[in-house]
């Protein structure tokens, strides 16, 4: 039996995509904004002297990369609805993704952290430098530079996972590609134009990441190493 593909009647409905790709977007620049705050401070806790910070960090990492992300939606969505918190679709996506890339940024934040050697920090210190230098331009920038690539990579993973918050009717992309195809009945026509959309904006995202790259590490740049 011949295949026969018809885009044009999926193609109609551009506007849906076009809106459930901006809401996978935004749900995954804010989880990345948050996200990375809570990896960074999930990592310093987990290099700390204090035996209690420690634990508890490293429970909330090893907790959250050993359970579904899907899981770990449903728990957020339904967990609050039974402390009779009410939040949109879109608040509880946002919660649950940030809660995800949070641990997978503290783990990738720790190994830049270690990768500082503990005499450039030293050195800054015998130059006077403030501890809000320090901590800035000696230790927290040096650590971003140098797991950059990775940090890129999660984040571009996430935002294909963003898929998964389809299942509490947060109406991002994948959600819009069930709409369309339950109502076309073309559903391989649907998703092969969801997976070039997702192609799009993985290429977008590493577009915006590799120019964030550029301003925030210029001695990359001078140096001509990749970010």
């Amino acid at each position: 039996m011949a295949l026969h593909l018809d885009f044009s009647v999926v193609l109609e409905r551009w506007p849906g995509f076009l809106s459930g790709a901006v809401l996978t977007l935004e749900l995954t620049l804010v989880a990345v904004s948050l996200g990375t705050v809570i990896g960074t401070l999930g990592a310093i806790g987990r290099g700390s002297r204090n035996g209690v910070v420690r634990r508890i960090s490293g429970i909330y990492v090893e907790a959250v990369r050993n359970t579904p992300l899907l899981v770990q939606v449903f728990l957020v969505y339904f967990g609050l609805a039974s402390l009779g918190l009410k939040f949109s679709a879109v608040t509880v996506a946002i919660v649950a993704l940030t809660i995800n890339v949070g641990a997978y940024t503290t783990e990738i934040m720790r190994a830049g952290f270690e990768a500082v050697p503990r005499g450039q920090i030293e050195a800054a210190a015998g130059l006077a430098l403030s501890r809000a230098q320090i901590t800035w331009h000696v230790v927290l920038l040096p650590a971003i530079e140098k797991v950059w690539p990775a940090l890129t990579s999660q984040f571009v993973l996430l935002m294909l996972a963003t898929s998964i918050c389809s299942q509490i009717s947060a109406e991002e992309l994948t959600a819009v590609a069930n709409y369309v195809q339950s109502d076309t009945y073309r559903a391989f026509e649907t998703y092969i134009v969801v997976a070039v959309l997702y192609v799009a904006l993985s290429l977008v995202m590493r577009a915006l990441f590799w120019g964030l790259g550029l301003v925030l590490f210029p001695r990359r740049r001078r140096l001509g190493t990749p970010l």
